[in-house]
């Protein structure tokens, strides 16, 4: 980050900035560090207030994740439940689009939005700015910076979002802001983001289109760490902590990269897979249960592997120069209504359970 926003970031050896429960964050040489449990759930900047819409619905969520967590064989939603719909497969060697539905409407990210949180952290470390090693403190009492990542990238863990956010920018709002104008550089411009973790928030849009873009341009800028979007789990205090996204163990060459999920985005995911060099970006936003939403991101993976270039002609995605008179606020942006918007048959009812866990808290 620039200017203002990595002059907050900068501290003294040992100062503690406040990070949402459960977490802390110290600055020490050339390292921070997390102090926290894994997957805590919190509220962002954008629900704190009391007896907000956004808090209620988080509550409400939180309520129905408990419900469900103790009986895995029950569906979190009824058999009307349908969010709203959408999916692209894009060919990444040629950057030809083989197949969408609804690529532009917008849509809910849910936990694809900590994507975003990632590339901003990627740049971080990359710029040696951070680092993922901690130093200074009980091994008992912090987490890594790679282990926040990885806690991210599996287990969806909110609180790591957070303080990340907090750490690089001064406030979650600020780096909400900061993701937004990323996104813009990146001609993600139907994109807005309020929050760090992708919990409820009306504001908070993206389309399938642009979820593609940033998906295969985090793995073509930080392939050094897009790698950890393909860990199928980690150990963490002794614990072993499995990835939500089943179809890394499921399908041959799948190698990341998030799942999402809120009720109302429904379950969303964006999918890389690479085989006999050919390489597939998909997107699916608005799957009616995990298990829905996996179905069909293998059929469309199974449709247009074969499909695609085994020869690399697309030009890179390459960031448009920032500018602050270029780039609209969040607030002036359009929020074009998601009501309805129509599922697709493609996606039918599943008597596969929802994976309902801590990705929950998207």
């Amino acid at each position: 980050m620039r200017g203002g926003a990595m002059g907050r970031q900068t501290s003294s050896a040992g100062r503690t900035l406040a990070a949402g429960r459960g977490w802390r964050v110290f600055h020490t040489t050339g390292a921070l560090i997390l102090t926290a449990t894994l997957a805590v759930p919190v509220q962002s900047d954008a629900a704190a207030k009391a007896g907000s819409p956004i808090q209620a619905e988080h509550r409400k969520q939180a309520k129905s994740k408990h419900s469900v967590h103790h009986h895995h064989h029950r569906f979190l939603h009824g058999p009307d439940y349908q969010p709203p719909y959408a999916d692209i497969v894009v060919d990444d060697n040629s950057g030809e689009v083989l197949h969408e539905t609804n690529p532009d409407s917008p849509r809910h990210p849910a936990s694809l939005t900590k994507i975003m949180t990632l590339y901003l952290l990627f740049e971080q470390l990359q710029a040696k700015k951070l680092g993922l090693d901690s130093r200074g403190l009980k091994p008992s009492d912090t987490i890594r910076v790679e282990d926040a990542i990885k806690g991210i990238v599996t287990r969806s863990a909110n609180d790591a979002a957070v303080v990340i956010a907090e750490a690089i920018a001064g406030s979650e709002r600020e780096f909400a802001a900061l993701m937004t104008r990323k996104a813009q550089t990146l001609g993600m411009t139907n994109t807005v983001y309020v929050n760090a973790s992708g919990l409820p928030a009306d504001a908070q849009i993206t389309t399938a289109r642009e979820q593609a873009v940033l998906g295969r341009t985090i793995q073509e800028r930080f392939p050094e760490y897009y790698r950890y979007f393909a860990l199928p789990s980690f150990q963490y205090r002794g614990m072993s902590i499995s990835n939500h996204n089943a179809l890394l163990r499921q399908m041959e060459g799948v190698d990341g990269i998030k799942t999402g999920y809120t009720e109302a985005s429904g379950y969303n995911l964006v999918s890389s897979v690479r085989r006999e060099g050919r390489h597939l970006v998909a997107v699916v936003l608005g799957g009616r249960s995990s298990g829905a939403r996996d179905s069909r991101m293998r059929q469309l993976i199974q449709d247009y592997i074969r499909r695609a270039s085994a020869i690399r002609t697309a030009p890179s995605i390459i960031e448009a120069t920032e500018s602050a008179g270029d780039v609209p606020s969040k607030t002036a942006l359009p929020l074009p209504s998601l009501d309805n918007e129509p599922s697709p048959n493609a996606i039918p009812a599943t008597a596969e359970p929802a994976a309902v866990s801590l990705e929950h808290t998207p």
